[in-house]
């Protein structure tokens, strides 16, 4: 599991990360609670079994990330998570989605829908709590050979409405290199190597680019670099 660089808004390493689980299943609900709620700096702070009253309960408790289930009653996790870290939204919740292999064109719209990362249902523990604190310090959480896979695959269905030119996203020919790269999957020092620049530099441009295109993270520049044909 790849984590990118945090790109702003960072969680003080001293503070409490406050997490609001939502999966319909009791079970699988009641394990994520029990293992989040062990660590020091982690607190649960609410849990539930469908998107609408997660949208709620964020609104009430105002947690530092939410750990999504996808598919649930009354609302699903895309939806709820467009309420919760759409475009538009005023105070944006940073989403973790739990899924599974099997739901990939879920996952791709959650993406789409301003999730910061996923991860697989059956991932162990400790990378679940690595997640959430890494989605709570302000970088997105993704496997870029699995990212890579999801998006090419699904941003390809809607790329035509999508499409945009180079003018019109304001981006340099070095600044769309760097955006390629990191749609690729590409971590600051490999794109650092192939583009012979410092890691430094990069970090710069992928700052500019989010910047430019009004994107959160990495995850969002991924997602955003296939709807609008820039990546293959």
């Amino acid at each position: 599991m790849t984590t990118a660089p945090a790109t702003g808004n960072e969680q003080p390493a001293d503070s409490t990360v406050r997490v609001l689980i939502c999966d319909d299943q009791a079970l699988v609900r009641t394990g994520l609670v029990t293992i989040v709620d062990a660590q020091p700096d982690l607190e649960v702070v609410g849990e539930c079994g469908d998107g609408r009253t997660a949208v709620e309960l964020a609104d009430r408790l105002r947690p530092d990330v939410v750990v999504m289930d996808v598919r649930m009653p009354v609302l699903d996790g895309i939806k709820a998570t467009a309420q919760l870290a759409g475009a538009g939204v005023d105070r944006p919740v940073k989403v973790l989605v739990v899924t599974t292999f099997n739901l990939d064109e879920y996952v791709y719209e959650a993406l789409r829908a301003g999730a910061s990362g996923f991860l697989l249902k059956d991932a162990p523990p400790h990378q679940l709590l690595q997640g959430i604190r890494t989605v709570a310090g302000g970088a997105a959480l993704l496997d870029p050979e699995v990212t890579r896979k999801l998006v090419g695959t699904y941003a390809a269905r809607i790329r035509p409405a999508e499409a945009a030119t180079h003018r019109e996203l304001r981006l340099t020919p070095r600044e769309l290199e760097v955006l390629r790269l990191v749609a690729d999957g590409r971590s600051n020092s490999e794109i650092a190597a192939a583009l012979t620049i410092s890691p430094e530099t990069v970090k710069t441009f992928v700052s500019r680019i989010l910047t430019k295109l009004d994107l959160r993270d990495r995850v969002q520049a991924v997602v955003y670099a296939y709807r609008h044909g820039l990546a293959t």
